[in-house]
């Protein structure tokens, strides 16, 4: 399994320490950026690990930015993305049970480091229960407009 993940500068020591953590991880993780914490726009990072989703280089993607508001409203303008901001381990699970997102958001000023690993874990670990919750989701590529 790929995951793509990319931060804005107010993510970018999450990123960093995601990828130290993971390093030995079953999956790998491809860097989409930023690499430091100079000003960048967040929308761009978005759009990056949005086409490596939708051009099928990654299985998932992990975003992050100060908050995580900005950049997973973003990611969600593109039709295909369900960029979730996981602010509990519950949504963690449940972003991907029911709404079967495929981009987990962090906050890089607002979540803790074990609590963004106790929520990926989670948000990887789990899968979608599809049946009646799959036609939901195929509602919202045809409501998107995008």
């Amino acid at each position: 399994m790929k995951v793509a993940i990319a931060s804005d500068h107010g993510g970018f020591e999450l990123k960093q320490k995601l990828l130290q953590h993971y390093q030995n991880a079953t999956f790998e993780f491809v860097d989409l950026g930023t690499d430091s914490t100079v000003s960048v726009d967040y929308p761009d990072f978005a759009e990056k690990l949005c086409q490596a989703i939708l051009n099928k280089q990654a299985d998932f993607g992990v975003l992050i930015c100060g908050t995580g508001i900005g950049i997973s409203i973003a990611a969600n303008r593109h039709k295909g993305i369900r960029a979730a901001l996981l602010y509990s381990l519950e949504t963690a699970k449940l972003a991907r049970q029911h709404n079967n997102a495929n981009v987990a958001v962090f906050g890089g000023r607002t979540m803790t480091f074990a609590e963004v690993v106790e929520r990926l874990d989670a948000f990887l670990s789990t899968e979608f229960e599809a049946g009646r919750h799959s036609r939901r989701i195929e509602k919202l590529d045809v409501y998107g407009g995008c």
